[in-house]
Parts: C-alpha cells; structure tokens; sequence
C-alpha cells in the first residue's frame, strides 16, 4: 500500500510512519513543521519513505496511486492552539478538506485523527462515541475542540455525498517518546520539571482526572481501525484513569526527583474528567492498550533524559 500521512513529521505522525513502514507501506510523509520535526523522522533511512515539506491548507496533490490518506496534522497541545489559534482552524478545516479531496481524486481510503476534545469538559464519564460532548465554541480551547468537531462532520459528509471509504479515531492522552519538552501537555512537562528537581505546577487541586495511553497502544489501534470498514467514530486510549496529583506523585517516584508539587489556578475550560468508553474499539478492532502506564513512563523518562544530555 502507498499510504500518505499529513503531520508525519509530528510526536504522533511521526510514529505512524514508522509503524507503516514496519508493516510494508510505502510512506508520504507531508509537514509544515510549525509543530512537527525533521529530527522525529531523521532515523528513517528506508527508500520507501519519502518527506514532503508542505502546508496541507493548500491544494494537495501528489503523483501517482494513493491507497490511504491519514490526516494527522494540526498543532495538538494548549500551548500551540492558544499561540497559533488561526492555523488550528484552518488545518481542521481548509486542510481536512484539501486531504479528503486528495483521497476523493485517488480513490483511496482517509483516516481523520479527531481527538476527546471534541467532548469539551464531558459532564458524562467515561465518554462513549453516542456522547455529543459539552464544548464552550467561543473559549480559549474552542480553536481546537471546533476544528476537529468540524473536520468530524466534513469527513462524514465526503463519506455520504461522495462516497470516500473514511474513518475517524477520537484519540484520547497519549504519551511517550518524541513529544516536545516544552509542549505544554502533562507529561513532558511533569517529566522536565522532575528530571530538573523543580516545583511540579498542579493545576487546581490536581483531581481532574486524565487516562493516559503509551503511544505504541495508540498507533496499533490506529490501524486497526484503518483496516476495518467503521465509519462512525471510533474512540482509542487507555481507559485507566488517575487524577493529576497521582500522576504527577508517579512521576516523582520514577524519576526519584526531590521536586515538590505546587498548585496553580485552573485555566478556563480545563476538563474535569477525561476517560475513553473502548467497548467499540475492543468489540469491533479486538483492541485493547497493553503498555502499563508505569512501564511507558519509564520509556518516556529515559527519552527525556538523553533529550537533556544533547
């Protein structure tokens, strides 16, 4: 199969052209870099693999068969949305649109990387895929939460009107190697700030909860899901939830840091509950994540470590 992916050159795009590869693909893999690295897919020396530096909100196009297009790109942590709100909107919109054309064109199949954000601060727990979610359009998260909620109703409407074979994967906290230092999101930012003996910044009183999924579990579920013929949207993370203070006394402990924990207000619009319902994923792909989450950790702390050694 000849498969593009768009924000392959992202934490998580990133791992999905490795995986692809290992499973015989050959591999497009499209990014502007605006969040995504050249230093994620240096490793790659496989002439199957080709890297195209480009903005998907342009027209997308490539030379010959398409088999899949998986549609990855977007900025995907506070910090990038809050700091780049317009490029969020439009990677969702004029950038999902542009993908599902190509796959339209190549008569290939499209995979849309939606996100739990779409359930906004779920007043339901855990969040099955029946949920609609609890989204605040005008909020500080909004850019984010709308261009998925969006490119989810465009991926559908390409599937009903012009028949594109597509899939959806609302892809829950995920974790591990090759996610930025200073992303924003949880667990770089726990595992800096142990790693340095620093004061670990707890938003509220740290029981908002979080379930976090290694992002090898993540990826195989991923094409689980790219193989099946589900339309609907299918949700893929680790259903274990912890609350942020126990995560963040788990980082401590693994690291064996003298950091000290201090609380910060809330920012607005923080989730308070986050945890996927995969009844879907485990019924219809036979998926279920595998990785303990003290296990991934370790993996993660041990990549941040020789980050710091650089």
């Amino acid at each position: 199969m000849r498969t593009l992916v768009t924000g392959g050159a992202g934490f998580l795009g990133s791992h999905l052209c490795d995986y692809l590869l290992q499973q015989g693909h050959e591999v497009i893999c499209i990014d502007n870099l605006i969040t995504g690295s050249t230093a994620n897919i240096e490793h790659i020396r496989d002439k199957r693999f080709t890297f195209i530096h480009y903005d998907v909100t342009n027209y997308l196009y490539v030379d010959g068969p398409v088999d899949f297009v998986l549609h990855f790109a977007s900025p995907a942590s506070p910090i990038d949305y809050l700091e780049l709100p317009i490029q969020t909107l439009k990677v969702g919109s004029l950038g999902t649109h542009k993908a599902l054309g190509l796959a339209k064109s190549k008569q290939a199949g499209f995979l849309l990387a939606s996100t739990s954000e779409v359930y906004g601060d779920p007043q339901v727990n855990p969040q099955p895929e029946s949920y609609w979610g609890n989204v605040n359009p005008v909020g500080p998260r909004g850019v984010y939460d709308e261009a998925k909620r969006f490119a989810e109703a465009m991926t559908m409407a390409y599937h009903t009107y012009h028949h594109v074979n597509t899939r959806i994967v609302r892809i829950f906290n995920t974790y591990g190697p090759r996610m930025r230092p200073n992303d924003g999101r949880v667990v770089p930012t726990f595992i800096n700030q142990a790693l340095r003996n620093e004061p670990i910044t707890v938003f509220g009183r740290g029981q908002q909860t979080r379930s976090f999924c290694f992002v090898s579990d993540l990826i195989a579920g991923i094409y689980k899901l790219m193989l099946s013929a589900e339309h609907q949207p299918v949700n893929i993370g680790n259903p274990h939830e912890m609350t942020v203070l126990e995560f963040a006394e788990l980082i401590i402990e693994l690291t064996n840091s003298k950091s000290e924990i201090v609380y910060k207000p809330l920012p607005q619009d923080d989730p308070t509950v986050r945890r996927p319902d995969i009844t879907k994923a485990s019924e219809l792909l036979q998926w279920q994540p595998k990785v303990h989450v003290r296990d991934g950790l370790k993996a993660t702390i041990e990549y941040f470590k020789n980050k710091m050694k650089v």
